[in-house]
């Protein structure tokens, strides 16, 4: 059986060829644009439930003063809490964008446990005024533009320009590693004293809480809101997982769209597929006359003409799935700023493989079902 499925497969190599690309390129394109799907989900999915977010009722871009802190701080449950301040600069050039934030660094670390940092790192960047944290993949990327441990990065503030007219100086303490989807590993930390005393700066974007264990959330969040409920800023408390979930729905329905046109694309090789086994079905008429006239049964027949079908799609799908494995750190390195969490997952494989098998069964079940029928001495007779 196995020598019938191949002869007949190389017996058009062209022909096949093809229709292993069009798998290829199928399940190549869903791997990927799942991929997308996922990161941008990466952040909501990695929440944790102890920390919460305080932001300006009327926008996330409306700061809030940085003396609301110290009350805050005073709301039975919250164990940590730190200024975060989006930065919007960029290294050189504007194509080097990547996130930055201003932090109160002790509480950083209070309030992600998660991210994981050497000791000699952390001591460097809590004494040190200008001191900065990279992520480890954001230092890869730049690591042959120079930038090295103890060395100054300059970073050009978009929203908020030096005073002197020049670049920020940040001095690269270090990498960290998050690990969860929470905290991005593409992401520049730097001190929040410096950002202000350098900008002369009185208000923040967010403050995050970190919740003392077994504290009530809910009430947590009514009191802090309460609090400025009459001005002069008004607030709204959310957890981390609503927080997240605002970024994916500022960009729309992109994660809906981006699934339709992974799906079009399958839905397209599909049909593809379909006609090349309807056509390989009836240029194997004849083929399938002889065996039958040689003994070989309707079954025997059925399971030839599928088992070719599984076999061009299944390879196809293995070197669509092996392709995005190859391709993940190239993407990682085009797609990390938009897509910091951007991973070809052990899901994300099961779902490319099962696409190309089940590609393979739609499209060899009918030319397989016609060929079973297949009478003979029609066959024989070519008709």
């Amino acid at each position: 059986m196995t020598k019938l499925v191949w002869r007949q497969i190389l017996g058009h190599p062209v022909r096949s060829l093809l229709t292993v690309g069009a798998v290829f390129v199928g399940v190549f394109l869903l791997c990927m644009l799942r991929s997308v799907v996922v990161a941008l989900n990466a952040g909501v999915d990695a929440a944790s439930a102890a920390r919460l977010m305080v932001q300006s009722s009327v926008s996330l871009f409306v700061s809030l003063p940085i003396s609301y802190k110290e009350r805050i701080a005073g709301v039975e449950g919250v164990e940590a809490i730190s200024k975060w301040q989006w930065f919007g600069g960029f290294y050189q050039d504007q194509s080097n964008f990547f996130a930055q934030f201003a932090v109160d660094p002790v509480e950083l670390f209070d309030a992600y446990p998660e991210l994981e940092i050497a000791p000699e790192v952390k001591q460097r960047f809590l004494e040190r005024r200008n001191a900065c944290i990279v992520g480890e993949q954001l230092f890869e990327q730049f690591r042959d533009e120079g930038w090295e441990v103890g060395k100054s990065i300059p970073m050009i503030g978009a929203l908020f320009p030096h005073p002197s007219g020049g670049a920020w100086e940040f001095e690269l303490a270090g990498t960290y590693r998050s690990a969860t989807g929470a905290l991005d590993n593409r992401t520049m930390f730097f001190q929040w004293d410096f950002f202000e005393k350098t900008a002369e700066q009185t208000e923040c974007g967010v403050f995050v809480l970190k919740v003392a264990p077994g504290a009530d959330v809910s009430r947590i969040m009514a009191e802090i809101d309460t609090l400025y409920e009459n001005g002069p800023q008004k607030v709204r408390t959310t957890t981390e997982k609503e927080f997240q979930r605002q970024f994916v729905t500022m960009i729309g329905a992109v994660p809906l769209f981006v699934s339709w046109i992974g799906g079009g694309a399958v839905l397209a090789i599909l049909m593809a597929c379909v006609n090349t086994m309807l056509l390989a079905a009836r240029q194997q008429v004849h083929d399938v006359g002889i065996l039958k006239a040689l003994g070989f049964t309707d079954g025997t027949a059925f399971q030839l003409m599928l088992a070719q079908s599984l076999t061009l799609c299944v390879l196809g799908g293995a070197l669509g799935v092996g392709f995005a494995l190859v391709t993940e750190p190239v993407l990682v390195t085009l797609l990390g700023t938009f897509f910091p969490g951007y991973a070809i997952t052990p899901e994300t494989v099961g779902l490319g493989l099962g696409a190309a098998l089940l590609l393979g069964l739609v499209a060899g079940i009918a030319p397989a079902m016609s060929s079973a029928r297949l009478n003979p001495v029609q066959a024989l007779r070519g008709t």
